[in-house]
Parts: structure tokens; sequence; C-alpha cells
């Protein structure tokens, strides 16, 4: 039992750190403009910000895909696929990049259909996503690094990396608006040497650390190929093919996963500016037990990989139920500390009475958001793991759909009441339907690992 709950925490851990860092890039550009003096800075950075955040949520499969095949991998042996798929993740990320670059214009333009900020807004964020673009490469790029460290069963390099660009952030936004006189600019080219800095020191760190399997590939007819008769080519069919499924289904998921979470955002909004505030004030109580349950989602990613690419269902089955184990114990932490400091922490944020009053109504279904999603977050971990990615899909599509018709099916009896007793069932329902498809698919990792090693493949 000791063991294993190492090994669940020496990968949750250091996650859980880069999780919470992860949103201080956005916060200190805020802070930074918020002293320049007009409040369009801040509208501007608000607004470029959020594209960058769609457009990378979009492409987040590159991370997750690349995590449950690396550990799978990994758990076999198979170490020249290790690195063929970290060359395929990465570069695959970078030829994603490329093409945002190209359609950099059309892309924002559409952005500003949908959002129309002001005039003044408009121009600064033009400006801010202008530059900002130029960081898609070092993001995509390191999406693929940061999945392939997590499938090695190594969180602490992403934690590094997600510390180094906090602080280069900090030194180069500071540096280039307060001693060079530049605005949005500075800081948005702050946040481009940041996200260069945090995908260098990826790149360092992986020499440093994993360099020597450069040995299990070298230059052939086909491209680059095992030298130790691995399973073929760089770009060989079945591999690509392989990785674009994985993949294809998990971009699917997050469409869906965007979609409920901005009509959320949406739905509040229309129903005025109190509203509105209360549903962001308490939903950053879903987004600190995110934090925490995703750094558990990773640890199931990479253990549960490696347990089904080494054929070994003792220790996943043991590795599951350690999971749910730690999931109970902090979805009970959480719903304890929400119900006794809940009210206080909502202080914090904001001093205007009238949205606290407001927040009071719906206070209790925060209360509910542990116990609902945990099971969402450590089977997405494991389904992840196991490469089971139709699943995913499958679950995120039924609790989307729910959440949509639970929304409109009681709006006009309960308003703001209906969209979060929507939000809760969607949470509740993915981690029911994966829990329904989780033997099956099991099963079927297994097998196939089976049939693989029996038919010489993977």
């Amino acid at each position: 039992m000791r063991t294993r709950n190492r090994q669940i925490l020496q990968i949750a851990l250091p996650s859980i750190v880069s999780n919470i860092t992860v949103p201080l890039l956005g916060l200190i550009d805020v802070a930074i403009v918020g002293h320049l003096g007009a409040p369009a800075y801040i509208g501007a950075i608000a607004v470029g910000g959020m594209l960058f955040n769609i457009i990378y949520w979009i492409f987040g499969f590159l991370r997750m895909g690349t995590s449950g095949m690396t550990s799978q991998a990994f758990g076999k042996r198979d170490l020249p696929e290790v690195l063929r798929l970290l060359i395929r993740s990465v570069g695959i990320g970078l030829a994603v990049a490329v093409c945002l670059i190209l359609l950099q214009t059309p892309v924002r333009q559409g952005a500003f259909l949908l959002i129309q900020p002001t005039d003044e807004v408009r121009e600064m964020a033009t400006c801010y996503f202008h530059i900002c673009i130029w960081g898609a490469p070092a993001m995509l790029g390191l999406y693929g690094l940061t999945g392939w460290f997590i499938g090695m069963q190594n969180s602490r390099i992403p934690m590094c990396i997600a510390i180094t660009q906090n602080v280069v952030n900090i030194l180069a936004s500071l540096s280039l608006v307060y001693l060079c006189g530049m605005k949005v600019e500075g800081v948005a080219l702050g946040t481009l040497i940041a996200q260069y800095a945090g995908f260098l020191t990826g790149v360092a760190l992986w020499m440093r650390h994993y360099g020597r399997l450069k040995k299990y590939l070298a230059t052939g007819q086909g491209g680059l190929r095992s030298i130790e008769g691995g399973s073929g080519g760089l770009w060989e069919k079945e591999a690509m093919l392989r990785f674009f499924r994985v993949n294809r289904d998990i971009f699917l998921r997050t469409l869906c996963l965007v979609a409920v979470t901005l009509f959320f955002t949406a739905a509040g909004a229309s129903q005025g500016e109190i509203i509105l505030a209360v549903n962001t004030l308490l939903m950053q109580l879903f987004t600190l037990f995110s934090y925490v349950m995703d750094g558990f989602a990773y640890a199931g990613e990479a253990l549960s990989g490696r347990y089904i690419g080494a054929r070994n269902r003792e220790a996943f089955t043991d590795t599951v139920r350690h999971l749910f184990g730690w999931g109970t114990a902090m979805a009970g932490l959480f719903t304890l500390a929400y119900a006794l400091g809940g009210n206080a922490f909502l202080g914090l944020l904001t001093d205007e009475r009238e949205v606290i009053a407001a927040a009071d109504l719906y206070f209790y279904w925060a209360l509910a958001i542990p116990a609902a999603g945990m099971g969402a977050f450590i089977w997405d971990g494991i389904f992840i793991g196991a490469t089971a990615t139709r699943g995913m899909l499958l679950s995120m599509a039924a609790a989307a759909a729910s959440f949509f018709v639970l929304y409109y099916g009681l709006r006009p009896l309960l308003a703001n009441h209906a969209l979060w007793l929507a939000f809760l069932a969607y949470l509740l329902i993915r981690g029911v339907v994966q829990t329904g498809l989780s033997r099956g698919i099991v099963r079927k990792a297994f097998i196939t690992f089976a049939t693989d090693d029996r038919g010489g493949q993977q």
C-alpha cells in the first residue's frame, strides 16, 4: 500500500503545483496592465488571454494522447517507440502551430465577431494577439513534451518548466513595461519570452535526463527507424493512424467540454451582472478542486498506462483502487473546507456585498461539486492511460447532451438553479458512464496488448 501511494503522490503532487502555476501567467499580465491607468488595458489582456486559452485548450489532446501512449510503451519497455511518440507529438504540434501563425488574421477576426469588444480594446487586443501567436510553436511543442514526461512517470520536469515560465514572465514583463516604457506590447512580449523559455527548458531537461534514448533511432530509407528492430518507421501508416485516432477522440471530447464551459458563462451573463458575478465566483471553487484532482488524474494516466503496457493487471487494479481512495479523500476534504470557509474565501475575491449575499442562494450547489466531479477526474486519467479515448468521448457527449436538456427543460422553473443543477449532473454523468464502460475497456486494453506481443507489434 505504501509503495502504491508513494507512486501516486510522486506524480500527483508536482502536477498539482504545475496546475496551480498555470493561471499565474494570466494573473501576472492582468496585475501589470492594471496599473497602467486605463481599464481598456485590462480588457485587452482579458480578451487576448481568453482567445489563447480556448485555442490551446482545444489542442490539449497533444498532451493527453501522448501521455497515454507513452506510458503504455514505457510499461512495455519499448524504448524506441517511446522516443518515436515524442517526435510524433512535438512534430505534429509544431505543424499545427505553423498553421495557426499562417491563419492568425482570420482566426482573430472570427473571434472578435463573437466577442465584439470596444474599438479601443479591439486595437490593443489585436496587438497582444499578433505578438503572442508566435508563441504557438513553443506552447504546442511543450504540450507534447509535457505529455511525454508524464507518460514516463516524471511530473517533476513539467513542474520545473511551469515555475521557470512564471519567473521569466514576471521579470520580462516588468522590465519591458516599466524599464522600456512599453504597454500591452511589453506584456505580450514578456509572455512570448516566457513561453519559449519554458519550451527550451523542457528540451534542455530532456537532453539531460533522456538524451541517451537517441541511440534507439537511426535514419533509414523510411525515415527514422528503430535500431533494435522495434515497430518500424517514425511516420509509418499504422502508427500514425493510431496516433490520430486517439487524439481525434480527445479533440472532439474537448470541443464538448469547451461548449459546456462557455455556455455556462454565457447563460449566467444572460441573467444579469449579479448572477454572472455569482457564477464566476462560485466556479472558482470548482477550479481549485480541479487543480488538485487533475494531479491525481495525471497519476492515473501514467500508472494505468504503464501497467497496461506491462500487462500487470493486478498492479493496475490496485492502482485504480488507490486512486479512487485518494479521490474520495480529496472530495471529502474539499467539501468540508468549502462548508467551513467557503464564504470567507468568496470575501477575499470580492467586497461587493450584493454579490456575496446573492451567492448564498447558490452556495450549496458549489458544495456538491467535489462529490459529483471526483469520479470523472479519476476515470479520465485511467481512460487516457488505457488510450480508451472513445469511451471518454462517449461519456462526455452523453454528459454534455444531458447538461443542455436539463438546463433548457428546467430553466423556466428554476432559473439559475437550473444551470447549476445541469452542471452538477454533467459532472456526475461523466463519471457514471465511464464506470459503466470501465470493465469492458480495461479487458479490451489488456487483450490488445497481449495480442500485440504475440504478433510482434507495437
